[in-house]
Parts: C-alpha cells; sequence; structure tokens
C-alpha cells in the first residue's frame, strides 16, 4: 500500500475534489495528512460519511484513531514525499501558480478497480477527505486538531 503509484494517486484525487468543491488547489501540506487518514483501515472506516461533519468533533469522538495519527503521519512521511514526486514527474499532480496541488485525472481510461477493492475504497476514501478538508480555510488548523506538524 505504500507504492509511489498509490500514494500519488491518493493525493491527486483528494486534490482533484478539494479543488472541485474548494474552487482552489489543494495546499501541498495536505497531502502529508491525507495517507495516514485513508490508509489504516480503522481511521478510514471511522471517517464521517458527510463533509458537514467538523473534524474537531471527529477527533474528540474518535481517540483511538487520532492517538495512533501522529505516528502513522511521521512514518508515512517519506513515502507521501517519493509518491508526490512520482506524481508530479508522471503528471498526475502539478503545482498551480500559488503552490497548492492540482491534479491532472484522466477519468474513465484505464483500468477500472473492482468495486469493492480495498484500493478503491481507499482512493474514495482520500478524495472525500480533500472534500472534507475544503471547510477548513488554514491548514495549519488541520495540523494543530490532528496533533501533528508540517
Amino acid at each position: 500500500m505504500l507504492n509511489p503509484a498509490l500514494l500519488a494517486t491518493l493525493t491527486a484525487n483528494a486534490a482533484h475534489l478539494y479543488r472541485e468543491n474548494g474552487e482552489r488547489a489543494m495546499p501541498w501540506p495536505l497531502a502529508f495528512i491525507i495517507a495516514p487518514l485513508v490508509l489504516h483501515r480503522a481511521t478510514r472506516e471511522s471517517l464521517p460519511r458527510t463533509v458537514r461533519a467538523n473534524l474537531n468533533a471527529w477527533v474528540a469522538d474518535h481517540p483511538v484513531e487520532h492517538a495512533g495519527f501522529a505516528r502513522r503521519a511521521t512514518s508515512l512521511k517519506g513515502s507521501v514525499q517519493e509518491g508526490m514526486r512520482f506524481g508530479l514527474r508522471n503528471g498526475v499532480l502539478a503545482v498551480d501558480a500559488d503552490g497548492g496541488l492540482i491534479a491532472s485525472l484522466a477519468r474513465g481510461k484505464g483500468h477500472t478497480l473492482a468495486k469493492d477493492s480495498d484500493v478503491q475504497q481507499i482512493v474514495a476514501r482520500a478524495g472525500f477527505v480533500g472534500r472534507w478538508l475544503t471547510k477548513i480555510e488554514q491548514p495549519a488548523t488541520v495540523f494543530v486538531v490532528l496533533g501533528v506538524t508540517p
């Protein structure tokens, strides 16, 4: 699950839906939040089903998932960086003039994932997290609430 192509896809899907719902590019530090939220099954499954959910409330309601988040985020840092480099080199990700991440996703082309596969669910939840994070104006707020530093 830590291969650069998958991590680039997670970041791209989050960036795509972030921009689509927030009308601006995703701040690049948020890429380091996506993977630890969606790759860990218990955390992924505990994420809210609606973007109207408040991040502070989610953290308060899920202390077990939150407790391991900082350790997961730190351990995934190098893999996320490698995934971003892979995505930038292969045109899946780009950086806009303001330094935000934008995605270039070819929808409907190439291999289609099985509807109920773990990978499909992980990619879909990454998109959800991208949409969810548009509700928070400052990326630093996300890091503070989750107890990590950019």
